[in-house]
């Protein structure tokens, strides 16, 4: 068995202000587009991927791997925003068990009310906090964590990145 490689201080300066900025970023996101819109953040981003889908619509399933959702999940944000009446699911002509997602015209509306104020707290939270170079580093850096855990399917295991004491 391999020894166990502990973080050093840098790395865990590194680790600990990921998930205190990742987790304090998304719950701004959050209230604010609740403020402002009555959507949650996964509903936002649901309506995001439809309205930039061809027609306006995605299998399910797509639609959980774009934003890397358990299919449950999904499927829970879109009965909420069914109910609302901002998307509506069709069947697959073509396969029985597939299910297409579809944006509908109050869907369309709604994200287009509540993109600026989310983008406005997007660049409050994040963008504008950083310099052109950190930007580009996180974005190359977090960039290559996703497609890395992308590549290895998202498995469990495939590529330990903690340890037992939680980093």
């Amino acid at each position: 068995m391999a020894e166990t490689r502990w973080l050093d201080e840098r790395e865990m300066r590194a680790w600990s202000g990921f998930l205190a900025a990742s987790a304090l970023v998304n719950r701004r996101l959050d209230q604010q587009l609740k403020d402002d819109s009555g959507l949650s953040h996964p509903q936002y981003e649901v309506l995001v991927r439809l309205s930039a889908a061809p027609d306006g619509e995605l299998r399910m399933t797509e639609l959980a791997n774009g934003l890397i959702n358990s299919k449950s999940g999904l499927t829970y944000q879109v009965t909420q925003l069914e109910k609302a009446g901002l998307v509506r699911r069709r069947s697959c002509p073509s396969d029985v068990r597939g299910v297409f997602a579809v944006l509908t015209e109050a869907g369309r509306a709604r994200l287009e009310e509540a993109a600026p104020g989310h983008v406005a707290m997007v660049r409050e939270a994040l963008i504008d906090v950083l310099t052109p170079e950190q930007l580009e580093a996180l974005a190359d850096g977090l960039g290559e964590v996703g497609r890395r855990l992308r590549e290895h399917g998202g498995q469990p295991g495939a590529v330990r990145m903690t340890g037992p004491n939680g980093v």
